[in-house]
Protein backbone atom coordinates (compact mmCIF):
# COMPACT_ATOMS: atom_id res chain seq x y z
CA UNK A 1 0.00 0.00 0.00
CA UNK A 2 1.07 3.47 -0.86
CA UNK A 3 2.09 5.43 1.92
CA UNK A 4 0.25 8.77 1.64
CA UNK A 5 1.89 12.32 3.26
CA UNK A 6 0.87 14.04 6.71
CA UNK A 7 -0.86 17.81 6.16
CA UNK A 8 2.93 19.46 6.59
CA UNK A 9 5.03 16.57 4.16
CA UNK A 10 2.19 17.45 1.86
CA UNK A 11 2.78 21.34 2.20
CA UNK A 12 7.04 20.51 1.71
CA UNK A 13 5.62 18.33 -1.50
CA UNK A 14 3.74 21.14 -3.16
CA UNK A 15 5.71 23.99 -2.41
CA UNK A 16 7.47 25.11 -5.41
CA UNK A 17 10.64 26.73 -4.17
CA UNK A 18 13.97 25.61 -5.22
CA UNK A 19 15.45 25.22 -2.11
CA UNK A 20 13.56 24.39 1.03
CA UNK A 21 15.02 23.54 4.78
CA UNK A 22 12.12 21.38 6.08
CA UNK A 23 12.45 20.71 9.87
CA UNK A 24 13.22 22.22 12.89
CA UNK A 25 12.06 20.30 16.06
CA UNK A 26 12.10 16.26 17.57
CA UNK A 27 9.47 13.99 15.49
CA UNK A 28 8.44 16.44 13.40
CA UNK A 29 8.41 13.68 10.65
CA UNK A 30 11.12 15.64 8.81
CA UNK A 31 13.20 12.36 7.17
CA UNK A 32 10.05 10.72 6.27
CA UNK A 33 8.75 13.67 4.79
CA UNK A 34 11.79 14.18 2.74
CA UNK A 35 11.73 10.93 1.20
CA UNK A 36 8.04 11.26 0.52
CA UNK A 37 9.39 14.76 -1.68
CA UNK A 38 11.45 12.43 -3.46
CA UNK A 39 8.94 10.26 -4.57
CA UNK A 40 6.13 13.32 -5.90
CA UNK A 41 9.03 14.45 -7.81
CA UNK A 42 9.91 10.94 -9.78
CA UNK A 43 6.24 10.60 -10.05
CA UNK A 44 6.40 13.77 -12.11
CA UNK A 45 9.32 13.45 -14.01
CA UNK A 46 9.75 9.93 -14.40
CA UNK A 47 12.72 8.78 -16.37
CA UNK A 48 14.45 12.40 -16.08
CA UNK A 49 14.15 12.26 -12.41
CA UNK A 50 17.51 11.90 -11.19
CA UNK A 51 18.09 12.50 -7.21
CA UNK A 52 20.94 11.91 -4.77
CA UNK A 53 20.36 12.08 -0.84
CA UNK A 54 22.85 12.77 1.79
CA UNK A 55 24.17 12.03 4.98
CA UNK A 56 27.33 13.31 6.95
CA UNK A 57 28.61 9.70 7.79
CA UNK A 58 27.41 6.07 6.83
CA UNK A 59 26.12 4.95 10.27
CA UNK A 60 24.00 7.64 9.55
CA UNK A 61 23.25 7.25 6.44
CA UNK A 62 22.22 3.38 7.24
CA UNK A 63 19.31 5.00 9.53
CA UNK A 64 18.06 6.75 6.28
CA UNK A 65 18.71 3.75 4.18
CA UNK A 66 16.07 1.71 6.76
CA UNK A 67 13.59 4.41 6.34
CA UNK A 68 13.52 4.44 2.40
CA UNK A 69 13.09 1.01 3.00
CA UNK A 70 10.01 0.95 4.66
CA UNK A 71 8.51 3.68 1.69
CA UNK A 72 10.01 2.85 -1.50
CA UNK A 73 9.39 -0.96 -2.06
CA UNK A 74 5.37 0.21 -1.48
CA UNK A 75 6.19 2.43 -4.87
CA UNK A 76 7.77 0.07 -6.91
CA UNK A 77 11.21 0.87 -5.80
CA UNK A 78 14.18 -1.91 -5.79
CA UNK A 79 17.35 -0.77 -4.39
CA UNK A 80 20.54 -1.95 -5.42
CA UNK A 81 22.85 -2.98 -2.80
CA UNK A 82 25.96 -2.25 -4.41
CA UNK A 83 25.58 0.94 -5.75
CA UNK A 84 23.23 2.35 -3.03
CA UNK A 85 20.81 3.36 -5.78
CA UNK A 86 17.33 2.96 -5.80
CA UNK A 87 15.26 2.02 -8.96
CA UNK A 88 11.68 3.31 -9.90
CA UNK A 89 9.00 1.53 -12.68
CA UNK A 90 9.29 4.90 -14.03
CA UNK A 91 13.03 5.06 -14.80
CA UNK A 92 13.81 7.62 -11.94
CA UNK A 93 16.33 6.80 -9.61
CA UNK A 94 17.85 7.80 -6.29
CA UNK A 95 20.98 7.25 -4.99
CA UNK A 96 22.14 7.10 -1.01
CA UNK A 97 25.51 8.51 -0.41
CA UNK A 98 27.33 10.01 2.66
CA UNK A 99 29.62 13.35 2.33
CA UNK A 100 31.90 13.15 5.62
CA UNK A 101 34.76 15.92 4.18
CA UNK A 102 33.98 19.17 2.57
CA UNK A 103 36.62 18.07 0.25
CA UNK A 104 34.42 15.10 -1.09
CA UNK A 105 32.24 17.38 -2.40
CA UNK A 106 34.57 17.45 -5.51
CA UNK A 107 33.87 14.02 -6.79
CA UNK A 108 30.45 14.63 -8.09
CA UNK A 109 31.68 17.77 -10.37
CA UNK A 110 29.99 17.05 -13.51
CA UNK A 111 26.95 15.12 -12.23
CA UNK A 112 23.54 16.42 -12.75
CA UNK A 113 20.57 15.67 -10.22
CA UNK A 114 17.06 17.50 -10.41
CA UNK A 115 16.59 16.40 -6.73
CA UNK A 116 19.18 16.72 -3.81
CA UNK A 117 18.76 16.27 -0.21
CA UNK A 118 21.17 16.87 2.30
CA UNK A 119 19.62 15.10 5.72
CA UNK A 120 20.33 16.60 9.18
CA UNK A 121 21.94 19.17 7.57
CA UNK A 122 22.89 20.86 10.60
CA UNK A 123 25.82 18.47 10.99
CA UNK A 124 27.54 19.95 8.27
CA UNK A 125 29.99 22.70 9.56
CA UNK A 126 29.60 25.42 6.47
CA UNK A 127 27.47 25.43 3.84
CA UNK A 128 30.17 25.05 1.43
CA UNK A 129 30.05 21.52 0.47
CA UNK A 130 26.52 22.01 0.39
CA UNK A 131 26.74 25.06 -2.28
CA UNK A 132 29.37 23.24 -4.51
CA UNK A 133 26.68 20.55 -5.08
CA UNK A 134 24.09 22.72 -6.47
CA UNK A 135 26.05 23.57 -9.14
CA UNK A 136 25.52 19.58 -9.79
CA UNK A 137 21.30 20.87 -9.72
CA UNK A 138 20.11 20.80 -13.50
CA UNK A 139 18.08 18.79 -16.40
CA UNK A 140 18.51 19.26 -19.91
CA UNK A 141 15.00 17.96 -20.16
CA UNK A 142 13.88 20.93 -18.51
CA UNK A 143 13.23 19.18 -15.31
CA UNK A 144 12.20 21.20 -12.06
CA UNK A 145 15.36 21.80 -10.06
CA UNK A 146 15.05 21.00 -6.30
CA UNK A 147 17.28 20.98 -3.17
CA UNK A 148 15.78 19.70 0.34
CA UNK A 149 17.52 20.38 3.49
CA UNK A 150 16.05 18.89 6.54
CA UNK A 151 17.42 20.29 10.64
CA UNK A 152 16.66 20.92 14.27
CA UNK A 153 18.33 23.91 16.06
CA UNK A 154 22.02 23.08 17.28
CA UNK A 155 24.56 21.25 15.80
CA UNK A 156 27.67 22.80 14.46
CA UNK A 157 25.81 24.04 11.64
CA UNK A 158 23.77 26.10 13.82
CA UNK A 159 24.60 29.39 12.68
CA UNK A 160 25.15 28.95 8.79
CA UNK A 161 21.12 27.18 8.68
CA UNK A 162 19.71 30.29 10.68
CA UNK A 163 21.42 33.46 8.94
CA UNK A 164 20.51 31.52 5.53
CA UNK A 165 16.84 30.25 6.28
CA UNK A 166 15.57 31.64 9.83
CA UNK A 167 16.87 35.61 10.19
CA UNK A 168 16.07 36.91 6.81
CA UNK A 169 12.41 36.06 6.28
CA UNK A 170 9.47 34.22 8.42
CA UNK A 171 8.97 31.16 7.84
CA UNK A 172 6.52 29.72 4.94
CA UNK A 173 7.92 33.25 3.31
CA UNK A 174 10.20 32.75 -0.18
CA UNK A 175 13.02 34.51 -0.16
CA UNK A 176 13.73 35.61 -3.65
CA UNK A 177 17.69 35.69 -4.92
CA UNK A 178 19.49 36.33 -7.88
CA UNK A 179 18.99 33.95 -10.89
CA UNK A 180 15.49 33.63 -10.13
CA UNK A 181 16.42 31.00 -7.27
CA UNK A 182 13.62 30.96 -4.69
CA UNK A 183 14.81 29.34 -0.90
CA UNK A 184 12.30 29.07 2.22
CA UNK A 185 11.85 27.39 5.68
CA UNK A 186 9.01 24.91 6.50
CA UNK A 187 8.53 24.25 9.96
CA UNK A 188 7.72 21.02 11.53
CA UNK A 189 7.19 20.14 15.29
CA UNK A 190 5.81 17.07 16.97
CA UNK A 191 2.59 18.36 16.74
CA UNK A 192 2.59 18.17 12.88
CA UNK A 193 3.30 14.46 13.28
CA UNK A 194 -0.45 12.73 13.99
CA UNK A 195 1.08 9.42 13.08
CA UNK A 196 3.72 9.20 15.87
CA UNK A 197 1.57 10.71 18.24
CA UNK A 198 -1.77 8.62 17.35
CA UNK A 199 0.97 5.79 17.60
CA UNK A 200 3.02 6.86 20.59
CA UNK A 201 1.43 8.74 22.97
CA UNK A 202 3.85 9.50 25.81
CA UNK A 203 6.54 10.73 23.20
CA UNK A 204 6.16 14.12 24.20
CA UNK A 205 5.93 13.62 27.93
CA UNK A 206 9.65 11.79 27.23
CA UNK A 207 11.02 14.66 25.44
CA UNK A 208 10.42 16.78 28.41
CA UNK A 209 11.79 14.48 30.54
CA UNK A 210 14.81 14.14 28.64
CA UNK A 211 15.42 18.02 28.39
CA UNK A 212 17.73 19.47 31.26
CA UNK A 213 16.50 23.09 30.41
CA UNK A 214 13.73 24.90 29.13
CA UNK A 215 15.58 26.29 26.62
CA UNK A 216 16.66 22.74 25.08
CA UNK A 217 12.80 22.00 25.56
CA UNK A 218 12.02 24.98 23.63
CA UNK A 219 14.47 23.76 20.89
CA UNK A 220 13.11 20.06 20.84
CA UNK A 221 9.62 20.85 21.06
CA UNK A 222 9.21 24.07 19.32
CA UNK A 223 11.95 24.44 16.99
CA UNK A 224 13.48 27.48 18.50
CA UNK A 225 16.40 28.80 16.52
CA UNK A 226 17.30 31.23 18.92
CA UNK A 227 18.28 28.61 21.30
CA UNK A 228 21.04 25.69 20.99
CA UNK A 229 19.69 22.46 22.93
CA UNK A 230 22.80 21.45 25.01
CA UNK A 231 24.67 24.88 24.04
CA UNK A 232 27.29 26.38 26.28
CA UNK A 233 25.56 29.00 27.85
CA UNK A 234 21.83 28.73 26.58
CA UNK A 235 20.91 27.79 30.06
CA UNK A 236 22.23 30.82 31.36
CA UNK A 237 22.30 33.59 28.56
CA UNK A 238 19.51 36.38 29.26
CA UNK A 239 19.71 39.15 26.06
CA UNK A 240 17.65 41.12 29.02
CA UNK A 241 20.31 40.66 31.40
CA UNK A 242 23.78 40.49 30.01
CA UNK A 243 23.26 43.11 27.04
CA UNK A 244 23.14 47.15 27.81
CA UNK A 245 23.05 50.09 25.96
CA UNK A 246 26.54 51.84 25.92
CA UNK A 247 27.38 54.00 28.48
CA UNK A 248 30.48 56.18 29.11
CA UNK A 249 33.59 54.16 30.73
CA UNK A 250 34.90 55.48 33.54
CA UNK A 251 38.68 56.74 33.18
CA UNK A 252 39.55 54.50 36.12
CA UNK A 253 38.29 51.43 34.44
CA UNK A 254 41.31 49.25 32.35
CA UNK A 255 40.40 49.39 28.97
CA UNK A 256 42.15 46.01 26.68
CA UNK A 257 41.95 44.92 23.30
CA UNK A 258 41.83 40.77 23.16
CA UNK A 259 42.17 38.49 19.34
CA UNK A 260 41.87 35.18 17.99
CA UNK A 261 43.92 35.54 14.27
CA UNK A 262 42.29 34.44 11.87
CA UNK A 263 42.20 34.35 7.54
CA UNK A 264 40.80 32.10 5.34
CA UNK A 265 38.13 31.55 8.94
CA UNK A 266 36.89 34.88 10.73
CA UNK A 267 39.09 36.78 12.83
CA UNK A 268 37.91 38.69 16.04
CA UNK A 269 38.86 41.76 17.89
CA UNK A 270 37.18 42.32 21.31
CA UNK A 271 37.67 45.56 23.17
CA UNK A 272 37.16 45.25 26.84
CA UNK A 273 36.56 47.12 30.04
CA UNK A 274 36.98 45.89 33.69
CA UNK A 275 34.98 47.83 36.48
CA UNK A 276 36.60 48.41 39.39
CA UNK A 277 34.34 49.33 41.19
CA UNK A 278 33.17 53.29 40.26
CA UNK A 279 29.84 53.93 39.75
CA UNK A 280 28.75 54.24 35.92
CA UNK A 281 25.49 56.25 33.95
CA UNK A 282 23.68 53.18 32.64
CA UNK A 283 20.94 55.36 31.39
CA UNK A 284 19.88 58.71 31.95
CA UNK A 285 19.95 59.82 35.17
CA UNK A 286 19.81 55.77 36.12
CA UNK A 287 23.17 54.87 38.08
CA UNK A 288 24.61 51.31 39.16
CA UNK A 289 27.95 49.96 40.19
CA UNK A 290 29.19 46.96 39.11
CA UNK A 291 31.62 44.73 41.41
CA UNK A 292 35.02 45.09 40.64
CA UNK A 293 36.02 42.62 38.17
CA UNK A 294 33.12 42.69 36.00
CA UNK A 295 33.61 42.09 32.50
CA UNK A 296 32.37 44.62 29.68
CA UNK A 297 32.74 43.55 25.87
CA UNK A 298 32.14 47.44 25.02
CA UNK A 299 33.69 47.19 20.79
CA UNK A 300 34.33 44.61 18.27
CA UNK A 301 35.38 43.86 15.22
CA UNK A 302 34.29 40.32 13.28
CA UNK A 303 36.81 39.43 10.24
CA UNK A 304 34.02 37.44 8.33
CA UNK A 305 32.64 37.89 5.19
CA UNK A 306 28.92 38.86 5.85
CA UNK A 307 26.64 36.45 4.30
CA UNK A 308 29.15 33.69 4.75
CA UNK A 309 29.53 31.31 7.54
CA UNK A 310 32.72 31.08 8.91
CA UNK A 311 34.57 32.27 6.22
CA UNK A 312 37.43 35.41 6.77
CA UNK A 313 38.38 38.30 4.61
CA UNK A 314 41.78 36.55 4.06
CA UNK A 315 43.76 40.78 5.84
CA UNK A 316 46.95 40.45 6.38
CA UNK A 317 47.90 40.56 9.92
CA UNK A 318 49.44 44.47 9.23
CA UNK A 319 45.78 45.09 7.58
CA UNK A 320 44.39 44.10 10.16
CA UNK A 321 46.48 46.05 12.41
CA UNK A 322 45.43 49.41 10.49
CA UNK A 323 42.09 48.18 11.02
CA UNK A 324 42.33 48.13 14.23
CA UNK A 325 43.97 51.73 15.22
CA UNK A 326 41.85 53.10 12.72
CA UNK A 327 38.35 52.23 15.12
CA UNK A 328 40.36 52.72 18.04
CA UNK A 329 41.02 56.54 16.68
CA UNK A 330 36.80 56.28 16.73
CA UNK A 331 36.51 55.64 20.32
CA UNK A 332 35.98 57.63 23.50
CA UNK A 333 38.68 55.34 25.07
CA UNK A 334 40.69 54.65 22.30
CA UNK A 335 43.89 56.28 23.60
CA UNK A 336 43.54 54.18 26.68
CA UNK A 337 43.45 51.28 25.23
CA UNK A 338 46.18 48.41 26.58
CA UNK A 339 47.58 45.00 24.96
CA UNK A 340 45.70 42.11 25.50
CA UNK A 341 45.52 38.66 24.52
CA UNK A 342 46.03 36.98 21.75
CA UNK A 343 45.67 33.38 20.34
CA UNK A 344 49.62 32.32 21.03
CA UNK A 345 49.74 31.29 17.50
CA UNK A 346 50.56 34.48 16.53
CA UNK A 347 53.66 34.48 18.24
CA UNK A 348 54.91 31.77 16.23
CA UNK A 349 57.99 32.11 13.46
CA UNK A 350 57.00 30.17 10.06
CA UNK A 351 59.14 31.18 6.82
CA UNK A 352 60.57 34.27 8.77
CA UNK A 353 56.96 35.18 9.02
CA UNK A 354 55.54 36.49 12.90
CA UNK A 355 52.16 38.03 12.65
CA UNK A 356 52.68 39.33 16.42
CA UNK A 357 55.48 41.09 14.74
CA UNK A 358 53.93 42.10 12.27
CA UNK A 359 51.25 43.83 13.98
CA UNK A 360 53.51 45.00 16.45
CA UNK A 361 55.36 46.78 13.82
CA UNK A 362 51.95 48.63 12.83
CA UNK A 363 51.54 49.72 16.24
CA UNK A 364 48.99 46.87 17.58
CA UNK A 365 51.10 44.94 20.45
CA UNK A 366 49.65 41.81 22.03
CA UNK A 367 50.05 39.77 24.87
CA UNK A 368 50.01 36.01 24.65
CA UNK A 369 46.82 34.18 25.76
CA UNK A 370 46.73 31.26 28.44
CA UNK A 371 46.86 27.90 26.05
CA UNK A 372 47.98 25.99 28.22
CA UNK A 373 46.36 22.04 28.71
CA UNK A 374 43.14 22.53 30.51
CA UNK A 375 42.63 26.16 29.49
CA UNK A 376 39.67 25.43 26.91
CA UNK A 377 37.43 23.97 30.13
CA UNK A 378 38.68 26.56 32.23
CA UNK A 379 37.65 29.44 29.72
CA UNK A 380 34.31 28.31 29.42
CA UNK A 381 33.90 27.52 32.85
CA UNK A 382 34.95 31.24 33.98
CA UNK A 383 32.50 32.69 31.02
CA UNK A 384 29.63 30.87 32.86
CA UNK A 385 30.64 31.48 36.18
CA UNK A 386 30.76 35.46 35.12
CA UNK A 387 27.64 35.04 33.14
CA UNK A 388 25.56 34.04 35.91
CA UNK A 389 27.22 36.04 38.30
CA UNK A 390 25.62 39.04 36.10
CA UNK A 391 21.90 37.38 36.91
CA UNK A 392 22.27 37.10 40.52
CA UNK A 393 20.24 40.36 42.04
CA UNK A 394 22.34 42.32 43.90
CA UNK A 395 25.01 41.17 42.35
CA UNK A 396 27.56 39.92 44.74
CA UNK A 397 30.47 38.88 42.57
CA UNK A 398 31.61 39.95 39.03
CA UNK A 399 29.78 39.74 35.97
CA UNK A 400 29.69 39.66 32.48
CA UNK A 401 28.06 42.25 29.79
CA UNK A 402 27.77 42.79 26.54
CA UNK A 403 27.30 46.35 24.63
CA UNK A 404 24.31 45.90 22.64
CA UNK A 405 26.42 47.34 19.34
CA UNK A 406 28.47 43.88 19.50
CA UNK A 407 26.30 42.11 17.13
CA UNK A 408 28.34 39.35 15.92
CA UNK A 409 28.89 38.22 19.78
CA UNK A 410 25.28 38.61 20.34
CA UNK A 411 24.43 36.63 17.26
CA UNK A 412 27.25 33.62 17.34
CA UNK A 413 28.13 33.26 20.93
CA UNK A 414 24.77 32.27 23.04
CA UNK A 415 24.15 29.91 20.47
CA UNK A 416 27.58 28.20 20.30
CA UNK A 417 27.20 24.37 20.69
CA UNK A 418 28.94 22.29 22.95
CA UNK A 419 31.28 19.46 21.69
CA UNK A 420 29.56 16.25 21.85
CA UNK A 421 32.52 14.09 22.68
CA UNK A 422 33.64 16.77 25.65
CA UNK A 423 30.67 18.34 27.07
CA UNK A 424 33.12 21.00 28.87
CA UNK A 425 34.05 22.62 25.77
CA UNK A 426 32.63 24.30 22.91
CA UNK A 427 32.13 22.60 19.37
CA UNK A 428 35.49 23.63 17.79
CA UNK A 429 33.70 22.90 13.91
CA UNK A 430 31.32 26.07 14.68
CA UNK A 431 31.90 29.53 14.99
CA UNK A 432 33.64 29.55 17.73
CA UNK A 433 36.05 32.84 17.02
CA UNK A 434 34.22 35.47 19.49
CA UNK A 435 33.86 32.38 22.15
CA UNK A 436 38.01 32.17 21.86
CA UNK A 437 38.48 35.44 22.00
CA UNK A 438 36.42 36.29 24.89
CA UNK A 439 37.74 32.84 26.49
CA UNK A 440 40.91 34.96 25.94
CA UNK A 441 39.83 37.83 27.52
CA UNK A 442 38.05 36.68 31.02
CA UNK A 443 41.06 34.43 31.81
CA UNK A 444 43.41 37.19 31.01
CA UNK A 445 44.21 38.30 34.78
CA UNK A 446 44.22 35.03 36.62
CA UNK A 447 47.14 33.99 33.99
CA UNK A 448 49.01 36.73 34.19
CA UNK A 449 48.40 36.56 38.29
CA UNK A 450 50.27 32.50 38.08
CA UNK A 451 52.56 33.55 35.82
CA UNK A 452 54.53 36.24 37.64
CA UNK A 453 54.01 33.90 40.93
CA UNK A 454 56.04 31.30 39.08
CA UNK A 455 58.65 33.74 37.99
CA UNK A 456 58.70 34.89 41.85
CA UNK A 457 58.01 38.68 40.88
Amino acid sequence: MAIRPQPRQATLISCPVNEILYGGARGGGKSYGALLDWLAHAEMWGADAKGILFRRTMPELEDMMSKASDIFPRHGGVFKEQKKTWIFPNGARLKLRYLERDKHASRYQGHEYTWICFEEAGQWPSSKPLDALKACLRSAAGVSSRMILTANPGGVGHNWLKRRFIDPVPPMRAQYLAGGWTRVYIPATVQDNVILLKNDPGYVERIAQAASNPQMLRAWLHGDWDIVAGGMIDDLWNGGVHVLEPFAIPSSWRVFRAFDWGSAKPFSVGWWAVSDGTEVEVASGKKRTFPRGSHFRVGEWYGAKPDEANVGLKMTAKEIARGIRERETGFAWGSRVQPGPADSSIFDVENGVCIAADMEAAGVAWERADKRPGSRKNGAEKIRELLKAATVHPMESPGLFIFSTCRSFIALVPIIPRDENNPDDVDTKAEDHNWDETRYAVTQQDYTMQKTKVAGV
